[in-house]
């Protein structure tokens, strides 16, 4: 008995001790709020410039125009437009690429201004003369091209664009 009872206030005076520890540092640690790490999330990484510039590789051979002057273009209707997503970019490109010699009023330009005034890709294509279901059909077109190129620009190009 006499045992347990020394054990009692042993551990009784250590809880006192450390308690009163705690208590003079400020915040005991059961009242603090534990601290995360921040996680590094891949999805969200933003590419190096150089990946980013090679990003543009298979769709500016698509094209036709070098890779950085297309990477320039987009920098400068990012500029134009912060809400602007690369494959709205590359959308439009694909898009004004496939029909211009047809349409003559379908011109990148003339999407990336349906698109910064709040338009989307179809809106902006049926505002520039196309029914509905041309619209679609373009828009479908565009991303099978803009994957292709994507896909024959290498693996170290594998960065998927986001859709519009």
């Amino acid at each position: 008995m006499k045992r347990i009872s020394r054990f009692i206030a042993v551990a009784g005076a250590l809880a006192f001790a450390i308690g009163g520890t705690l208590s003079a540092q400020g915040k005991s640690a059961a009242a603090r709020p534990a601290q995360h790490a921040a996680m590094a999330h891949p999805s969200n990484a933003q590419p190096k410039p150089a990946e980013q510039h090679d990003s543009f590789r298979g769709i500016a051979a698509k094209l036709g125009t070098p890779s950085d002057a297309l990477e320039n273009s987009y920098q400068a209707a990012k500029q134009a437009n912060p809400k602007l997503t690369r494959g709205q970019f590359v959308s439009a490109n694909m898009v004004a690429h496939n029909l211009g010699s047809t349409n003559p009023a379908i011109t990148t330009q003339a999407i990336l201004n349906g698109l910064q005034s709040g338009k989307s890709l179809g809106q902006t294509l049926q505002a520039l003369g196309l029914s509905e279901k041309e619209a679609d059909a373009a828009e479908r077109q565009a991303k099978r091209d803009a994957a292709a190129a994507q896909r024959a620009a290498g693996p170290e190009n594998s960065q998927k664009p986001a859709t519009p």
